[in-house]
């Protein structure tokens, strides 16, 4: 099988980042990649795992996790969804010396082999499961689980797919929750309230004696995660209560921050995920590695300061681009939608937005539209090549009329359009979804 050969085949597997989610129940069911794993003798039962769940800050706060892990000494596999660019982006093993933007992406040999070896269990479930056809997201969460085990990591950093409760990495046991900020994020699966929504993701507790390190949470949320820890008598840590962190300076490519937490402070951290919100992500991290002695695992101070300073999370808050600076970040939720706007206030001040947007057709339109429309003196609306993407007729419809709105057909275009309009210290924001954001991202690095 050759590395193509193994893309042909994943990708015949149904993919819902690519087709939207009609029901969360019928895709998502714990039996089917439980029974699958079995096949497979059980990979995920040899890793030691943390594994993160939430709405907003997932992907962050596993890059802060994963690059300390390696940088004090241990060889840290990382899977996380979806990719901007590479498939490979999603299965990673760091080491102390990684560098670059995704180092340790599985190599394209490995994912010939390893999907070579996963094409016959595959069949073989076929024939004797009663739960249905495996989706993408479980086949690859059974190849990292499988990879990891072979390439003997010291630990592996999971981020959930969707959800937390049915989701596919929900069958491991895992040394360490972290949970990030809830807010509301496909209600027409997880639920209408952040309390169900929060229900669905802290379901990951599910062992008695669980470790715990929480972001700070709406009251509603905080309510459904803090009864769930006590029903399973779970250590429960939180950034704001156990866990504090405070400003010191930040500039457009460098934060500088301290943090004080279970165990010791971190007066001078510096970071290149700049935002109020990646504070909170790096404190959630420190929490949960400083968690790890309740395992007796001890992360040295250095280690954590050192993968806080090196830690890389392409597509927020990124700027790939200087007079005009042009900022993609993958913000597409509400919730995200204002973190990033603060961040923007608070590193650049007033400067003029030209605000390249496009969304996805399952996210809240409206509220995404109505949080960022006021940031930008220019829009261009735009979508992306995946399927789920929202018409920019559409997108139109939630904006003023007085606002200067242009619509393209692809981001090719409106990238040139910004560029067009944009003056030396105007801004370029590219936003909306994380698929805009990966296309962007090959236009302008290219």
């Amino acid at each position: 099988m050759t590395f193509r050969d193994a893309q042909e085949y994943l990708n015949s597997f149904v993919n819902y980042e690519r087709t939207g989610y009609n029901s969360y129940r019928v895709p998502f069911k714990l039996g089917r990649i439980k029974s699958f794993l079995e096949i497979l003798s059980n990979p995920q039962e040899v890793t030691r795992f943390l594994h993160v769940v939430g709405t907003k800050g997932k992907g962050s706060t596993c890059a802060f996790l994963a690059y300390i892990l390696s940088q004090a000494g241990f060889k840290t596999g990382l899977y996380t969804s979806p990719h901007l660019d590479s498939f490979r982006e999603r299965i990673r093993i760091l080491k102390k010396d990684s560098r670059g933007d995704f180092p340790g992406m599985i190599s394209p040999e490995d994912i010939a082999k390893y999907v070579a070896r996963l094409k016959p269990a595959v069949e073989r479930f076929k024939r004797i499961s009663s739960y249905g056809d495996l989706t993408f997201f479980e086949v690859c969460t059974a190849l990292a689980f499988l990879y990891f085990r072979e390439k003997k990591v010291d630990f592996a950093v999971l981020e959930t797919g969707l959800g937390g409760r049915l989701d596919a990495t929900n069958v491991v046991n895992p040394l360490v929750v972290g949970i990030t900020p809830v807010s509301y994020e496909h209600t027409q699966l997880l639920g209408k309230t952040l309390g169900k929504i929060a229900a669905e993701k802290c379901a990951v507790i599910k062992n008695k004696g669980e470790i715990l390190v929480c972001a700070p949470q709406s009251r509603e949320a905080k309510k459904v995660i803090e009864a769930r820890s006590k029903k399973f008598r779970a250590r429960l840590f939180s950034v704001g209560k156990e866990i504090f962190f405070k400003l010191t300076e930040t500039t457009p490519t460098l934060q500088t921050f301290g943090v004080e937490s279970l165990f010791r402070e971190y007066p001078g951290l510096k970071s290149r995920l700049v935002g109020r919100h990646q504070m909170i992500n790096a404190a959630t991290a420190i929490g949960m590695v400083e968690a790890l002695r309740f395992h007796n695992i001890y992360i040295p101070a250095r280690a954590i300061e050192n993968g806080i300073a090196s830690a890389r999370w392409p597509g927020r808050f990124e700027i790939v681009n200087k007079n005009p600076f042009v900022i993609l970040d993958g913000a597409q939720n509400v919730a995200s939608c204002r973190a990033l706007k603060a961040t923007l206030r608070e590193v650049f001040g007033k400067r003029k937005v030209i605000l390249v947007l496009g969304i996805s057709q399952d996210k809240d339109l409206k509220g995404i539209c109505r949080e960022l429309g006021p940031v930008a003196k220019a829009i261009i609306l735009t979508q992306s090549s995946n399927p789920r993407a929202a018409k920019v007729e559409t997108l139109k419809n939630f904006f003023a009329k007085k606002k200067e709105v242009s619509l393209t057909k692809n981001l090719k275009q409106a990238i040139n359009l910004a560029f067009r309009k944009a003056k030396k210290k105007d801004l370029i924001l590219v936003t909306g979804s994380l698929f805009v954001v990966g296309e962007a991202r090959r236009l302008c690095l290219d």
